[in-house]
């Protein structure tokens, strides 16, 4: 517990001044972020550092991925995420830090675009239909 309570304490960031906002969505998250172009490289999710919320170091890939296409120097972000599981909110926060870069540089827009940070992904889980098991798993058929 005293160890949680003191790696917070380290991660506290000055968050005053301008910030870049971007709002990222996946599946049925939704993701809201704030980009800092001063900072010291921390990524904040709902107040808790990137590698405790996202176990999976394919989720943390993911959310630093935009950061990492734009050669971004210091930097601090912080995200508030909400709905779905953690795939979709990795992948929300992405989106959002990209929509929140091209805020910053509009030169990142083209890069970011052919990478597929801008583009929302429109997959969802689709609904379950009366007379099925699932969306489209039906029960087995018996002939006779």
């Amino acid at each position: 517990m005293a160890q949680t309570a003191t790696r917070r304490a380290t991660m506290a960031v000055n968050l005053d001044g301008r910030y870049f906002y971007g709002l990222g969505r996946r599946k049925s998250a939704s993701a809201q972020v704030r980009f800092y172009p001063a900072g010291n490289g921390a990524v904040l999710v709902n107040g808790k550092p990137l590698e405790d919320y996202f176990g999976r170091e394919r989720d943390r890939a993911t959310v630093l991925s935009p950061i990492g296409a734009a050669n971004v120097g210091a930097f601090t972000v912080t995200a508030l995420v909400q709905g779905g599981g953690i795939t979709g909110q990795s992948g929300a926060i992405m989106q959002g830090i990209a929509r929140a870069l091209v805020l910053s540089d509009e030169e990142n827009r083209n890069t970011f675009r052919r990478g597929g940070f801008l583009t929302r992904d429109p997959r969802e889980k689709e609904r379950k239909k009366p007379g099925l098991k699932r969306a489209r798993k039906a029960p087995q058929y018996t002939k006779r």
